[in-house]
């Protein structure tokens, strides 16, 4: 199969305070960091040649992966497009993956080979319809899907097309003859104008899938939360549903007055008495609920400790206290 690439270099500046001592691909997504899912995705479907670039606290990425990714250090970064030049080695001659560490998706990857094979062009870039295009970079194209242009975040009522572009990418090795000389490279602002500037041909791959980049703290909550209704399907979450209770080892519900699904819970959790568990609600590794408290469309982060009586409502929590009370669900997610 492909070989791919893992963007994992970004600093992650929307998801503070979280990725204060985190890379934006460590933050974690119920028993796992993000960027685990995102390599159980490629390995599900035979994609075991992945290389990664790192920038922002490196070690905590390769001690987490080892040996599983190969490592490419960034000490300064070289943008989107930038950091994929500096491994063209690693690609040797073949079509290559691009994908962010954050991603979130159940994208079918070898559907969007066999559109790369079918288009015939450079470059194929998975896009998603939104009903929302102020939130992102949104792709033009013709009768036959070869891109014709791009608008960035543009007003709905302006919007030329409703398809983001969700920074998943197939490209062919001739992709490297259109890049700028300068070091720091970005696809959108240097590589892909020169495509169409050169009447290359590049296509895009709709999306049916579920996909969200995790971009923020807000969509961190919503990714989670559609991983646990089964919207999202992740291979670590096999009994996800709208109604599940999933309950790690070492951890009970017992005490509990009330659970509602979807409630995931993680490994050796202590639940007090009393305890109102409303879902969708996730409770990470070694959180401690005081008696009587009460938790609803939260996220508790691993490690957390609950104090009695504390009522917790639309809201992501660690241990140093409430990182932010979520805004209600927006309407525009673009999951199935």
């Amino acid at each position: 199969m492909l070989p791919a690439m893992v963007l994992a270099a970004g600093l992650g500046t929307r998801l503070r305070p979280l990725t204060f001592e985190l890379p934006k691909p460590m933050v974690p997504l119920l028993d796992r960091p993000a960027m685990a899912h995102t390599l159980d995705l490629l390995h599900r479907h035979g994609i075991d040649r992945i290389v990664a670039n790192l920038h922002y606290f490196p070690d905590t990425i390769r001690d987490y992966f080892g040996d599983e990714l190969t490592y490419e250090y960034e000490e300064e970064l070289l943008g989107t497009a930038g950091g994929v030049r500096n491994v063209r080695a690693f690609f040797g001659d073949e079509a290559f993956l691009v994908i962010s560490g954050d991603a979130l998706t159940d994208l079918d990857v070898s559907a969007l080979v066999a559109r790369h094979k079918q288009s015939g062009g450079v470059a194929t870039l998975c896009v998603k319809q939104v009903t929302d295009t102020s939130e992102y970079g949104v792709v033009l194209h013709d009768a036959d899907g070869r891109i014709t242009g791009f608008q960035e975040k543009p007003d709905p009522d302006e919007a030329l097309s409703d398809l983001a572009n969700c920074g998943i990418y197939l490209f062919s090795p001739e992709i490297f003859d259109y890049f700028p000389d300068e070091p720091f490279v970005d696809w959108a602002h240097d590589v892909f104008p020169r495509l169409l500037e050169n009447d290359v041909p590049f296509h895009i791959h709709r999306m049916e899938e579920y996909w969200n980049d995790v971009g923020s703290l807000d969509e961190l909550r919503n990714g989670t939360f559609d991983a646990l209704s089964g919207q999202l399907h992740l291979e670590a979450l096999p009994g996800a549903g709208p109604d599940a209770i999933m309950v790690g080892e070492g951890s009970s519900l017992d005490a509990a007055e009330l659970v509602e699904g979807p409630v995931w819970v993680g490994t050796n959790v202590t639940i007090g008495a009393g305890v109102r568990l409303q879902g969708p609600l996730v409770l990470g590794d070694n959180v401690v609920v005081g008696e009587g408290a009460a938790i609803k469309r939260s996220i508790v982060l691993p490690g957390t400790q609950i104090a009695p009586k504390t009522i917790l409502i639309e809201a992501i929590t660690g241990q140093t206290g409430i990182v932010e009370a979520l805004r209600p669900r927006a309407s525009s997610r673009v999951g199935v």
